[in-house]
């Protein structure tokens, strides 16, 4: 019976854990000066920084952010629109992710919005290292991350 070795795809800059790979959110003084230690927790910051973000906020990149924030007290808000431009941004701004689903959820009362996010991120390059041996045909595949927003 032939054994299939799984392999578990790490980011190189993981590797190191002396060296730290972006700005850890939100900023107070447990992460002013901790910062993210692996790629997976880099992007997900990212993601939220590009999600909470107004348009016009940002320097030099005038168009950069969805700026949910904005959306707090909206009345009316067009749920379609907003997936697609939060799809939109990460596409061009995030280009490391690939977008699995955008789940947005309104209440019955329409005074709550629910935002789930499932992405895969799809860095390179890749060290392949080698787990327990398992009998899947499949040699390593990638697990969505998700990430939810709750606005009221």
């Amino acid at each position: 019976m032939p054994i299939i070795q799984s392999a578990r795809r790490i980011n190189p800059l993981d590797l190191n854990k002396n060296v730290r790979i972006g700005v850890a959110f939100p900023l107070d003084e447990d992460n002013m000066f901790s910062g993210t230690e692996t790629v997976k927790e880099q992007i997900k910051s990212n993601l939220l920084n590009l999600l909470l973000t107004y348009p016009g906020e940002r320097v030099n990149l005038p168009k950069y952010g969805v700026g949910l924030k904005n959306l707090l007290f909206e009345q009316n808000i067009d749920l379609e629109t907003l997936k697609e431009k939060i799809s939109n941004q990460i596409n061009i701004y995030i280009p490391d992710i690939k977008l699995e689903n955008i789940g947005i959820n309104e209440s019955e009362d329409k005074h709550t919005i629910q935002i789930n996010l499932s992405y895969i991120y799809t860095l390179e390059p890749v060290v392949t290292q080698p787990t327990s041996p398992t009998l899947s045909p499949v040699a390593s595949q990638q697990n969505p991350q998700s990430i939810q927003i709750n606005f009221k």
